[in-house]
């Protein structure tokens, strides 16, 4: 059995959560919450970036970053079921890496309004982070990702780091995507109709509000 190190509110960490469950493989795998803002720890001694999610095989080895982490995933359910094989491989990818990119824009922005005083805001970077996030928004937004009935039942590694892109915006932007992207909301609430699992992993934070 593998560890998958993780967080309750991390995007990322719930993207190998739900990976996890559409893939049935929920013996196979322990979940072992991780103190992402501690300053030293375990956490430190097994991923020198100390990210989540963090996999321990094993064999002692350790795999980390939520891309690779759902790689190792799809392979212990067989292979080519959340990440394609094939001519439509690199565009699932692709589509993935800007699914992410929303997140890592969107944390970028907070980091900066969380941490300084509004007078010392540096307001050029977080617009620059927040024209990334609404760019990649309108794309999905006007190309929209099948969902997961239309792709046999099972969602891709780009519509399960699509949801919890969404999510996190609902989390911590208080869900001001969706009054831009009314496609892309249509599709958000189809994939959860579809996966349960996404309900499954919510953040704590998230289920206080519903």
């Amino acid at each position: 059995m593998i560890t998958l190190r993780t967080s309750p509110t991390s995007p990322y960490g719930r993207k190998a959560r739900i990976a996890v469950a559409v893939l049935g493989i929920e013996d196979q795998v322990q979940l072992d919450w991780a103190d992402t803002r501690a300053t030293s720890g375990s956490l430190y001694d097994q991923n020198p970036l100390a990210k989540v999610p963090t996999v321990l095989l094993e064999n002692g080895d350790v795999v980390y970053d939520s891309r690779v982490v759902l790689e190792l995933l799809d392979q212990m359910a067989g292979g080519g079921v959340i990440i394609p094989k094939g001519d439509t491989r690199i565009a699932v990818l692709t589509k993935q890496a800007m699914a992410d990119g929303i997140v890592d824009a969107a944390i970028q922005a907070q980091i900066e309004t969380r941490n300084h005083p509004e007078e010392h805001w540096n307001n050029v970077w977080i617009e620059r982070q927040l024209g990334k996030v609404n760019r990649c928004l309108k794309a999905f937004n006007d190309n929209p990702l099948p969902t997961p009935e239309q792709s046999n039942g099972i969602p891709d590694c780009a519509q399960i780091a699509l949801a919890c892109a969404l999510g996190y915006l609902d989390l911590r932007a208080n869900g001001d995507w969706r009054k831009d992207n009314p496609d892309l909301v249509k599709w958000h609430t189809a994939f959860i109709e579809q996966v349960p699992a996404y309900d499954a992993t919510l953040a704590p934070e998230m289920l206080e509000k519903s």
